[in-house]
């Protein structure tokens, strides 16, 4: 069968930059085998399936699978995603265009709400569909620094200690204290199976951060690295800030009200991606927070199978 296909680059605004995505439309058919299958053969860090949703309010039912395994829920996957449907739709029609919509992910509806502008790449973003909660775990110190390659004295900044956070996907959250610790990383998949443990059935993902960026305007500087997912080195894990959101309001010690956070990744790898964050806090809760970001088509085709 023919399936159209289209590839974006997400959390970026220039092509051949942020974190591609396979999107494999009228995906009617495939099994959970086959998905897996094609993932496998984009080999990129995720490819989304697009089936009509169950609800006639929403916009589309989405899978979202790695090289490896399915995920319940993934930021740019969401935002790739949102941005290619809204433009097939809207295709040929005068801008500006704004429209709000629902995916039906594995972790439940996500909203979303998408900007097209002439002469501008498409941006959405969403609601984080659950809110960051801690995972209480004990791992040494010194174990997470030799797995990254550090010395112990690179972990950690201000109140800010390693923990394990998810808003639908577990993530290893390790602060170090500069910008060079992190361009320094050296992960090593073995130790790191070997140190961290198991979280909602999976191997934790290692997400190294520290204050500041690269660019001027970036208020964290992140790289992510998951063997349990087959990605050696992701560009930008929409993801892995969702449950960053519950370690900055924690560590930081957030107050009332509207917090904008622009999280930078995949700078070493020469593909960087501007992740944006919003976090509202009230009554010392997180009681909303969404992830954006721009996405561009690069390629498009067709699937034969």
């Amino acid at each position: 069968m023919a399936r159209p296909y289209c590839i974006y680059d997400v959390f970026t605004d220039k092509k051949l930059c942020g974190n591609p995505l396979a999107i494999v439309f009228d995906a009617d058919g495939l099994d959970d085998e086959a998905m897996q299958a094609i993932a496998g053969e984009f080999n990129l860090s995720e490819t989304v399936f697009v089936f009509p949703s169950l609800n006639p309010a929403h916009l589309a039912r989405i899978r979202i699978f790695t090289p490896t395994r399915e995920l319940p829920f993934a930021g740019h996957p969401t935002v790739g995603t949102a941005v290619a449907l809204a433009e097939k739709a809207h295709e040929g029609r005068d801008r500006p265009l704004d429209i709000v919509s629902v995916l039906d992910e594995k972790i439940g509806p996500v909203r979303c709400a998408v900007s097209l502008r002439d002469g501008e790449v498409g941006f959405a973003e969403f609601d984080l569909p659950k809110t960051s909660t801690q995972i209480h775990f004990s791992v040494e110190r010194e174990a997470i620094a030799e797995a990254l390659g550090l010395q112990l004295g690179d972990l950690c900044f201000g109140n800010h200690v390693p923990s394990i956070w998810s808003a639908g996907v577990p993530f290893l959250l390790i602060p170090v204290n500069s910008l060079a610790a992190v361009e320094g990383v050296e992960f090593d998949p073995q130790l790191w199976e070997r140190t961290v443990p198991f979280c909602e059935g999976a191997l934790s993902s290692a997400y190294v951060y520290c204050r500041g960026g690269v660019h001027h305007a970036s208020h964290f500087h992140a790289r992510m690295f998951s063997p349990d997912m087959g990605i050696g080195e992701d560009p930008a894990t929409g993801s892995a800030v969702a449950a960053l959101s519950g370690a900055i309001k924690h560590f930081d010690g957030l107050g009332d009200g509207h917090h904008p956070i622009l999280v930078e990744q995949g700078v070493e790898m020469g593909r960087p991606s501007f992740i944006h964050l919003h976090i509202d806090c009230k009554e010392d809760k997180v009681f909303r927070a969404r992830i954006g970001g721009r996405a561009v088509r690069i390629a498009s085709g067709i699937l034969d199978y």
